[in-house]
């Protein structure tokens, strides 16, 4: 961390946990008689609680997504550059909501929480989560802090299609809606990349059905080999050749089958990092909630038909070299909204770093959104 928090910083952070002792039933019809739901929040609720910002995150995110929780953090929370005092969602403004979804790992209920029917890990026996039951959840959780509408539900990946779905499931709770680097559904090639990891996971020889808890280890190399898929679907061609070209880690190569490139280090400690942290079966589900979100199945596959039901105005942003989350793909969205008549505005960001620009402060990017919050924020009536 900074030796002093930056002004516009929202500085030092503590998590929330809101505790459910009412069961939630889940889309796969297999239910949780408690919950948790860990959370964070920055800037102040108005007493009309008009100004209140939800932030949905992707799939290896949480609820830490501005700020520090300690003075010897090394980096804030994971969108920290778009949170804060004068940033784009400015927290002198708004009162922002981020919480870590059902089936994660970093608080919330998930395969890593006890299970009350075992006293034991859940494990794979978490049953399996959607993007409706997070908004499902989400709109407990607003309900809980007073919260009847939201001034905008913000999302970027994965977050942007919770962001949608809260539009189409739950149209009267929103004003507005920002939907980045996301699609209407996975195409073939991503699900078939998310197989690809998943099978990672599920080979390694420490994975045990999933049980790895019980044996008292982890499955590193299977979870590090989904995360090195993952980073290199996340970065374009043109971003990795900036960053690292063909540039040896020594000054000569040596004809073998360690690593020399420094692409080839680099997703290494990705890899490992990432083992460390976040939990397999937790990848799992996050992946297969990618898989099945599609909000056009519930209206006969016909998208538009599913957004006819959105009252919210609509953001959306796409990045030119994002090929996983394809400008087209956000372009299906767009006139979907439009041949529905609905209020939408998009922006095509010329962009080198591939899907995980949507994290990144880059200018003209921040520029829309800023001024978009800017409009949002004119409407939020004072308290």
């Amino acid at each position: 961390m900074p030796d002093s928090i930056p002004a516009n910083s929202v500085g030092l952070v503590s998590p929330q946990t809101l505790h459910i002792e009412t069961p939630i039933t889940l889309e796969c019809g297999q239910a949780l008689p408690a919950y948790d739901l860990v959370f964070e929040t920055h800037g102040k609720l108005n007493q009309s609680t008009s100004n209140a910002i939800l932030i949905c995150h992707a799939l290896s995110g949480d609820h830490h997504v501005a700020g520090y929780h300690a003075m010897e953090d090394k980096k804030p929370g994971w969108w920290d550059n778009v949170i804060g005092p004068g940033k784009a969602i400015d927290t002198n403004h708004f009162f922002v909501v981020c919480l870590n979804n059902l089936g994660g790992c970093n608080g919330s209920t998930g395969p890593t929480s006890i299970n009350p029917d075992t006293n034991t890990p859940y494990g794979p026996d978490f049953p399996i989560v959607t993007v409706n039951d997070w908004v499902k959840s989400q709109a407990i959780l607003a309900d809980n802090l007073n919260i009847q509408q939201w001034a905008a539900v913000v999302g970027g990946s994965l977050g942007g299609m919770q962001a949608m779905q809260w539009a189409i499931s739950l149209p009267e709770r929103l004003k507005h809606v920002l939907i980045i680097a996301a699609a209407p559904k996975l195409s073939a090639q991503n699900i078939a990349f998310n197989e690809v990891a998943r099978t990672a996971i599920k080979a390694d020889p420490e994975f045990h059905e999933g049980y790895y808890a019980s044996h008292d280890t982890l499955p590193r190399k299977g979870l590090g080999l989904a995360r090195m898929l993952g980073h290199i679907t996340y970065l374009s061609d043109e971003a990795m050749g900036e960053k690292f070209g063909r540039e040896l880690r020594h000054d000569s190569i040596n004809y073998g089958f360690d690593v020399e490139f420094q692409i080839e280090s680099y997703l290494r400690y990705q890899s490992e990092s990432f083992a460390e942290q976040f939990d397999a079966n937790t990848y799992l589900l996050m992946t297969k909630a990618l898989d099945y979100f599609d909000p056009a199945s519930a209206f006969e596959g016909d998208f538009a038909q599913a957004v006819s039901k959105i009252q919210a105005k609509c953001l959306v942003i796409s990045f030119t070299t994002d090929w996983r989350f394809s400008p087209e793909r956000s372009q299906e969205i767009v006139n979907a909204l439009l041949s529905e008549n609905k209020e939408v505005t998009y922006a095509e960001i010329e962009a080198t770093q591939g899907h995980d620009a949507f994290l990144l402060p880059i200018s003209r990017y921040h520029d829309i959104f800023t001024a978009y919050m800017k409009k949002v924020a004119s409407e939020v009536i004072p308290s």
